[in-house]
């Protein structure tokens, strides 16, 4: 163990299982068979980035994702010595942290390009937007494309190029247009990069080039045609008991009553831990190895389930998911993704990390 299991456990808490998370990196690098690129960006998926990157060092990945300066900042003082990719397109205010911190930009237009080079930069990678629509360089603009060729033809610090598809894994049709795309701007360089990336947890391994970038996989989070395991458990105490009425109501508004007898356990996590307040009146959580709905609206601090006669104490654990309610399943209730339901557990939430080794 990384820490004490106990020392965190008073009122809510997320346990992190490690060796799941390092185990499923390693069914993905067999499932795709390239090195990988992991994503620990959103200090890593709110697992915690240091953690998280020191349970993958032992698979020897190529390098780590982030989206900021300060993540990658995090990582470097941790130890962490592998290439770090900035995913964030670099712009002139960060450049100089992106020098400091040795990382890899990603660069998206001509402009940038330029700037790094004079500034000294080393090694990066060009972003193509084959469709996402957010940044890099399109796929289409011929403009930009005359402008890099006679940049990138004889630069050794042009070490990478990718694209990142909108829809893998729910739209095959597409993924293969966007990488068509790519390949067509592959196919038009006057030199091929080391480092060639499209392929990202949901990708299908034709997909797979020089890296491959795993990012919800890793965290638990079910992907098509790869095996996972839950890594994380969001548990919370209960701390108050009460049996209610048919007619009595619960929580704000008093949207929730009971329609017969029943008990209302309250645990001690709400929307300021970032239990999503969309969970009101439709999420499920895990008492006693039963599932019992939660009962009214999610309060800041504090939150009600529907217990009905079972027998349950104050100091009983919830599972909010990661047991019986899976990440999946919670996410779907909330009406989100289980990459929102990661990165919003909140910082007042102690990370108790479980290693077997």
């Amino acid at each position: 163990m990384t820490k004490s299991i106990a020392a965190g456990r008073t009122r809510a808490w997320v346990d992190i299982d490690l060796d799941a998370l390092a185990r499923n990196a390693q069914r993905f690098q067999a499932h795709m068979q390239r090195p990988l690129l992991p994503m620990v960006k959103a200090d890593g998926y709110g697992l915690g980035a240091e953690a998280v990157a020191h349970a993958l060092e032992p698979l020897s990945p190529w390098g780590y994702g982030v989206a900021t300066v300060e993540e990658a900042a995090t990582l470097r003082r941790a130890g962490i010595g592998r290439p770090i990719l900035l995913f964030t397109p670099l712009y002139p205010q960060i450049l100089h942290a992106c020098l400091t911190w040795g990382l890899r930009p990603s660069i998206g237009d001509p402009a940038m390009l330029g700037l790094w080079l004079e500034s000294g930069g080393k090694a990066f990678h060009l972003a193509v937007d084959t469709g996402m629509g957010r940044s890099g360089v399109p796929w289409h603009d011929a403009e930009a494309w005359a402008q890099l060729h006679p940049m990138l033809a004889d630069q050794p610090a042009f070490e990478g190029m990718y694209s990142h598809l909108h829809s893998a894994g729910d739209d095959p049709d597409a993924s293969a247009v966007q990488m068509a795309r790519f390949q067509a701007v592959i196919d038009a360089l006057p030199r091929r990069p080391e480092f060639l990336h499209i392929a990202n947890s949901a990708a299908d391994p034709s997909m797979a080039l020089d890296l491959v970038r795993p990012g919800i996989h890793l965290y638990g989070g079910p992907v098509a045609g790869v095996a996972g395991e839950p890594v994380v458990k969001l548990q919370a105490r209960v701390v108050a008991v009460r049996r209610v009425r048919p007619g009595d109501t619960v929580s704000y508004g008093a949207t929730w009553q009971a329609a017969l007898p029943t008990t209302i356990a309250t645990i001690a996590i709400g929307y300021a831990d970032g239990l999503h307040r969309a969970l009101s009146g439709t999420g499920r959580v895990e008492l006693r190895d039963t599932v019992c709905p939660i009962a009214g609206l999610v309060t800041m601090d504090l939150t009600m389930v529907d217990v009905g006669d079972l027998p349950v104490q104050v100091g009983n654990v919830a599972t909010v998911f990661g047991g019986r309610v899976s990440l999946e399943d919670q996410a779907a209730r909330a009406g989100t993704i289980p990459y929102e339901l990661l990165t919003a557990m909140g910082p007042r939430l102690p990370r108790l990390y479980r290693r077997t080794a």
